[in-house]
């Protein structure tokens, strides 16, 4: 499970021409699945996205997390975090999770923050508009392994 996440003033997702999921300050949260993820590696994902500390404490540090400033999560799936550009000129997107095993996983992520924080999502496996203001800009890569 690998999460691409981006400090934000306000975010929001678009579907069909209509918003379906948009926050303030807080975290957008790109979320892939891999092949052989299960609710072990969204359980870690998913404390590990809250505690982090990537936004501003007084003396202007990344020292608190989205618990710590009450901040608000936009979560959109995103199978391209999946990618192996190694070989070739094309993506090869072999250790993304199926759709079947993807989806659950990728709500139950949802669930989880939404016991802490705000949470919004786009719609899984929909083609989507993300509009961002991303706040620094702040960008980071997590995954299980990190």
């Amino acid at each position: 499970m690998k999460a691409l996440i981006q400090r934000v003033n306000r975010a929001s997702v678009t579907v069909d021409n209509r918003v379906v999921g948009a926050i303030e300050e807080g975290m957008l949260i790109f979320l892939g699945v891999l092949d052989g993820d299960g609710e072990k590696e969204v359980e870690y994902l998913a404390q590990k996205v809250m505690e982090y500390r990537i936004f501003r404490d007084e003396n202007g540090r990344m020292n608190k997390s989205l618990l710590d400033i009450k901040g608000e999560a936009l979560v959109v799936s995103q199978f391209t975090l999946a990618a192996d550009g190694k070989k070739g000129r094309r993506p090869s997107f072999d250790k993304a999770a199926s759709p079947l095993v993807a989806k659950p996983l990728y709500e139950m992520f949802v669930e989880k923050l939404k016991v802490f924080v705000k949470t919004e999502c786009g719609c899984f496996g929909a083609k989507m508009i993300v509009s961002i203001e991303n706040d620094g800009p702040a960008t980071f890569i997590l995954d299980y392994k990190s």
